[in-house]
């Protein structure tokens, strides 16, 4: 039983530590909204909302967001599939070969992307694959798979084996009970994969980079552009800032509760 006393300091530890984390953000909003070139703070009365219909107009936002848009939902769509079968397969049906297969695929997340990124863009420009968005959306496939799968292999295996054994009985088949067992209740985690995919996917900047170009650049590439047209205009590149943020933020503060059971059930040791 926690008493009055230990209640009411860990309220001031975590309202410090609230303060602390969120300054930072306050300071970066007040100086979006700034009519001052250098983002000083200004009065509730004079907070300039244009400098989005500013930032959104002159980095070309509107296209740029919605590239991003497609290549998230895809990599996001086709990660969580292939995570789910492929953490299905290693965590519930233990496919033959798993004590060699599954470090296989965890190589996936220890290879470093620089050290791989020179060969990948010749053999995808021999393809035929650089500055399209099949091709940016296979590389994130590629590098978050992995992940995808040690995540909900872990999140199975956290599950009663009793009940798959029940339902095994009973006559389900493996996809059977996949869709109607497994992945209901592992929703939490999946929720969680979701929002990190997502996440990963809309802020990567390197790949984006490296692989398109021209009218196929995405949201973080086009904020580094106008970030570089406007260097000297902290409102301007503040508010540019706020706008590709704001996708993530918003799936964060939708998803928040799901997001932190999941991170609880992926903490479950095996």
């Amino acid at each position: 039983m926690i008493s009055k006393m230990e209640r009411v300091v860990n309220y001031v530890v975590l309202t410090i530590l609230a303060v602390v984390v969120l300054f930072p953000v306050g300071t970066f909003v007040v100086a979006a909204l700034s009519p001052d070139r250098s983002g000083k703070p200004v009065g509730v009365g004079d907070f300039a909302w244009g400098n989005f219909a500013t930032a959104w107009r002159d980095a070309d936002f509107s296209r740029a967001m919605t590239i991003s848009i497609v290549i998230a939902v895809c990599v996001v769509a086709g990660q969580v599939l292939l995570a789910l079968l492929g953490g299905y397969a290693f965590g519930v049906l233990g496919v033959v070969g798993d004590k060699v297969l599954f470090p296989i695929v965890l190589l996936g997340m220890m290879i470093s992307l620089e050290a791989i990124i020179v060969p990948l863009y010749y053999q995808f420009r021999t393809f035929g694959l650089t500055n399209t968005l099949p091709g940016i959306i296979l590389i994130h496939l590629g590098m978050g798979v992995p992940f995808g799968i040690f995540w909900m292999r872990a999140a199975f295996r956290a599950l009663p084996r009793s009940a798959f054994e029940s339902a095994e009985m009973d006559g389900a088949g493996a996809l059977r009970m996949l869709r109607s067992m497994a992945a209901p209740m592992a929703r939490p985690a999946i929720y969680t994969l979701i929002l990190l995919s997502f996440m990963w996917t809309w802020n990567d900047y390197f790949l984006s980079l490296v692989f398109l170009h021209g009218s196929n650049q995405t949201a973080t590439v086009a904020l580094g552009v106008f970030q570089g047209k406007y260097v000297t205009q902290i409102n301007l590149m503040a508010a540019g800032g706020l706008i590709v943020a704001a996708p993530v933020l918003v799936l964060y503060v939708v998803f928040q509760r799901k997001f932190i059971s999941g991170m609880l059930a992926g903490a479950i040791k095996e």
